[in-house]
């Protein structure tokens, strides 16, 4: 074990954080709440979240990503549909985010189902890129093996060159929508005795349950 790890092993530090004792109705509203109060809190990449999901092969992976919008009860985000993660939603729609955000010992887990949202709306938020990232869609064949940093570099010169003033949006590349059919709060707490309020989603209602820590 390295000595770093052991020392943080070693802290135990407490949770000091604010409770849950009476949530609202709706976790999207809780959700926005707990978003906007990361924000002011200055928490280092308030937008980033952890996306897990599981292909054929059963097995789960998992990677960091941008929550780029909230619209109708979904969550964006966008990528390479060609990656893995989207071969993997090809094979089975159900992922599930992770927010963390330590300052204000919070985590949010979101599980839901994920479907691909408009080319309409996917071409308007690519337009809105700068243009080396727009590039850059085109020249990463994302998960695929990559013989050197070279050859990477070389596909974007070219690129460069092709689209010598707008570029348009790769059909391989665009946004995912996140329907939550459970959502859970974490807060930490003293003593390990974190708060737990999970929200089921039944029709047109959301369900609300505490659970241990």
């Amino acid at each position: 074990m390295s000595e770093e790890l052991k020392k943080l092993r070693d802290d135990h530090k407490d949770f000091l954080g604010d409770n849950l004792e009476n949530p609202p109705l709706c976790p999207l509203s809780l959700f926005s709440d707990w978003f906007d109060a990361a924000v002011r809190g200055q928490e280092l990449e308030s937008n980033a979240l952890c996306l897990s999901t599981v292909g054929k092969s059963g097995i789960p992976s998992s990677r960091i990503v941008y929550l780029k919008e909230m619209k109708e009860e979904t969550f964006i985000f966008y990528t390479n549909y060609n990656s893995k993660k989207g071969e993997e939603l090809d094979q089975n729609p159900n992922a599930t985010m992770l927010f963390f955000w330590p300052k204000l010992q919070r985590q949010v887990r979101i599980t839901g189902l994920v479907s691909k949202i408009s080319e309409q709306d996917s071409d308007a938020y690519f337009s809105s890129r700068p243009r080396e990232s727009q590039l850059g869609a085109w020249a990463s064949h994302q998960s695929e093996i990559l013989h050197s940093r070279a050859e990477l570099l070389s596909r974007l010169t070219d690129l460069a060159v092709q689209f010598p003033s707008d570029v348009p949006r790769p059909a391989h590349w665009g946004g995912y929508a996140l329907l939550p059919s459970e959502m859970e709060f974490w807060q930490g707490q003293p003593s390990r005795l974190h708060d737990r309020v999970v929200y089921e989603r039944f029709a047109n209602s959301w369900r609300t349950i505490r659970k241990n820590p």
